[in-house]
């Protein structure tokens, strides 16, 4: 059974950098059975209702600006898989989870900022699906583990976000780590670990510091989906953890 994944995306030009988060990110693939497909909920894809991405092949989505002109002509061509697809919608819809498909979006970097550091060669089929902020904690949660058998059919299932991301509090000159944030990320790591979905809920009134490194939920969810997937076993290991800018997280959880 492949593990899951949490990776946080950090800013667009991530795929440019070399550092200790992109070089575990470029050495995945040799450290990881190559899966039969890649499913990544993207931050940066919401809808009101779970949508499931049917794309014959995906265009690329740039969805930010002021960045290297280099990120503008960065492609990742990937197709979809129809039979992965109406499976991923059956599997929804007997967990009460209503959902549509989508055959005209592209990736947006949520997504093929993390797969071009992943599979470069964009040769793995992959299913972007969205994400719904208005959701429920808990309900997010099931709607990763409705999901959770496809990882024994060499599915590997991807939430693609960021723990602590607030762009307004962002210091592009910084080179240390903001208190608050690394508070977080520790109140964070302990509930994870320990697989406390108690508290990892109620995260808002929780953990220190939470309205400042959440904002707004949309880059959370995809933790949330998938640990969600790892809900037979409960088991999470943090395999990087840094900071961009002062306080933006560059995290990867694997869920077994």
């Amino acid at each position: 059974m492949l593990p899951s994944y949490f990776f946080a995306h950090g800013a667009p030009s991530i795929v440019l950098e070399d550092n200790k988060y992109t070089n575990l990110l470029k050495h995945f693939k040799k450290d990881t059975p190559r899966p039969k497909a890649i499913v990544l909920f993207s931050a940066h894809w919401e809808e009101p209702v779970q949508t499931v991405s049917a794309t014959e092949t995906y265009e690329t989505i740039y969805d930010f600006g002021g960045f290297q002109d280099e990120l503008y002509r960065m492609t990742y061509p990937a197709k979809s898989d129809l039979k992965l697809v109406e499976q991923i919608q059956l599997l929804f819809t007997k967990h009460g989870i209503g959902n549509v498909r989508n055959e005209k979006r592209g990736l947006d970097h949520g997504a093929w900022s993390v797969l071009k550091l992943l599979y470069p060669d964009a040769d793995i089929p992959v299913i972007a699906l969205s994400v719904n902020r208005h959701l429920p904690n808990e309900q997010q949660y099931q709607i990763g583990k409705a999901l959770a058998e496809l990882r024994e059919q060499d599915v590997l299932i991807i939430g693609s976000g960021g723990t602590v991301h607030n762009l307004g509090r962002l210091n592009w000159r910084s080179q240390g780590v903001d208190e608050w944030a690394e508070q977080f990320d520790t109140w964070l790591q302990s509930k994870i670990e320990s697989w406390d979905m108690k508290s990892l809920f109620q995260y808002r009134e929780l953990a220190p510091n939470a309205h400042a490194a959440v904002p707004t939920n949309e880059h959370f969810i995809p933790l949330l989906l998938a640990m969600g997937t790892g809900d037979a076993n409960r088991k999470a290991e943090l395999l990087h953890r840094s900071y961009q800018y002062g306080n933006l997280s560059l995290s990867c959880w694997q869920f077994n």
